[in-house]
């Protein structure tokens, strides 16, 4: 079968937003809520702690996102919740009130699609909340309660709220605040399809699928996207698999995944020895042991095999995420790992995802502190933030970075090279992960062009006949065009 996936995702470069710790309102709106004890912006994010940040907020800071280059966004879950990270869904169709509800989220899309910017939601279809009406219901009724279907109900009593007693029904990872939906029932399943259509038609370019291997009914996903696409062909439908993701990107289901089999090879290469191992710790990615150059280009060339190219152009690769410690502090505050792990993102096939913050040196270590406030300005690494606003320029400028094929030239050591090739247009990418300057030769005969400048960072460039030579300082990477 001919694989289909949005053309616009394999140009856009994604900007990851917890909704909460983003960006507060500074204008007048009403509210729900006026006088809200908040916790404050820069303390250490707290499990069930409100910081106040809302979507007005988002929409001031549009001007600042859009000039990182930014041209996507996916949000965490932005359904009304009784959790600041709103996993924990009570209403599908409304906008949480304390992020300004729907109003605000038809403002804020308005303004990004004026700027071109698409904006994808987070699906969290597997599980609920036991706040939700249909559950509630059924803690209320028992056996009577006409809902009692729509959840994996295993016995009498139910004991939500307490750990001395069974739950009795079956929750996400044993979390008795998220029960489990029955996806076998089919109005459960029917409930989900109309939420997916509802926002879709509301005006939004995509869905995150939360956890959606929890899901085993047979043909759900490919509903989902025959629905989804139904309505708009262009949406993009990505999923939260941290593994090898073929079951689910054989064109039927997903159009691509959060591509942690690119995360965890990459900071394992630019980071090295000096992964934090307690930062890393009960992840499902592999950020260590330390990759040498071979390895490394083993690990992503495998990977560039596994799956068919179009679903390749559209899989969400990342460094980090709400569910992982950021990389700056998984490396112990190296720089250079950032620069060269950022440098190898934006330089890969697929769509680039930036956590926010991550753009200018924002730490945290594994959730809730992954979840800080954005910084204030002052607090702003500006190296980190000129790599990023450079590297993005690039990808938008040269289409072989976005689209071309991925070709590696030498992988020895520390050096690793690669090109990104798209008929005449041929970049060479150089990272250098050691401590010392490497110079290495190599033949390049395959490219029809010399590239003879540096467009970013840091290498000198000598060729000889079909002989590339390059030395790269140490800690650095370079684009040669």
């Amino acid at each position: 079968m001919q694989i289909h996936t949005p053309d616009w995702v394999k140009h856009a470069v994604f900007y990851q937003i917890f909704p909460d710790r983003f960006a507060k309102s500074t204008q007048p709106h009403k509210r729900l809520l006026n006088n809200a004890k908040w916790e404050d912006w820069d303390a250490t994010p707290t499990l069930q702690g409100y910081k106040g940040g809302d979507l007005w907020g988002v929409v001031e800071q549009l001007d600042y996102i859009q000039s990182l280059g930014i041209n996507a966004i996916y949000f965490t879950p932005i359904f009304q919740s009784a959790c600041n990270h709103r996993y924990h869904t009570h209403d599908y169709y409304q906008v949480d009130p304390l992020l300004g509800g729907n109003e605000a989220f038809k403002e804020l899309l308005n303004a990004a699609h004026q700027r071109n910017i698409k904006v994808v939601l987070d699906g969290v279809f597997n599980h609920a909340s036991r706040g939700i009406f249909f559950f509630h219901d059924i803690l209320e009724n028992g056996p009577h309660s006409p809902w009692v279907d729509w959840f994996k109900i295993q016995g009498w009593p139910l004991a939500p709220y307490t750990g001395d007693a069974p739950a009795n029904y079956e929750s996400w990872a044993g979390i008795r605040s998220l029960p489990v939906f029955n996806h076998d029932n089919l109005d459960v399943r029917e409930y989900i399809m109309e939420i997916a259509e509802y926002w879709i038609k509301f005006g939004i370019d995509g869905w995150r699928l939360d956890v959606p291997f929890e899901i085993k009914t047979p043909g759900f996903w490919q509903e989902f996207r025959e629905r989804v696409k139904a309505i708009n062909t262009d949406a993009y439908i990505v999923g939260e698999v941290w593994t090898d993701s073929r079951e689910w990107l054989d064109g039927t289901q997903f159009d691509g995944v959060m591509n942690y089999l690119f995360t965890g090879p990459t900071i394992a290469f630019t980071a090295g020895d000096r992964v934090d191992l307690e930062q890393v710790k009960g992840r499902d990615y592999e950020t260590y042991p330390p990759l040498f150059a071979a390895e490394y280009a083993e690990k992503i060339e495998d990977l560039l095999k596994l799956y068919p190219w179009e679903i390749q152009l559209t899989q969400l690769n990342l460094l980090a995420s709400h569910d992982t410690a950021r990389l700056i502090t998984i490396a112990g505050g190296d720089i250079a790992t950032v620069e060269l792990a950022t440098l190898l993102l934006l330089t890969f096939p697929g769509a680039p995802s930036v956590y926010y913050g991550d753009e200018v040196g924002l730490p945290g270590a594994l959730d809730p502190d992954c979840r800080r406030g954005f910084p204030l300005e002052s607090n702003w690494n500006l190296e980190i933030l000129e790599t990023h606003k450079q590297l993005i320029s690039l990808r938008h400028k040269y289409e072989a970075l976005r689209i071309g094929n991925y070709q590696v030239l030498y992988a020895e050591r520390t050096l690793y090279v690669f090109a990104r090739i798209l008929g005449n247009e041929e970049l060479v990418i150089a990272v250098n992960v050691g401590n010392e300057s490497v110079t290495a030769s190599f033949d390049c005969s395959q490219l029809q062009n010399q590239p003879d400048q540096v467009l970013f960072g840091n290498g000198e460039i000598d060729w000889n006949s079909n002989n590339l030579g390059l030395t790269i300082p140490a800690r650095s990477g370079c684009i040669l065009g």
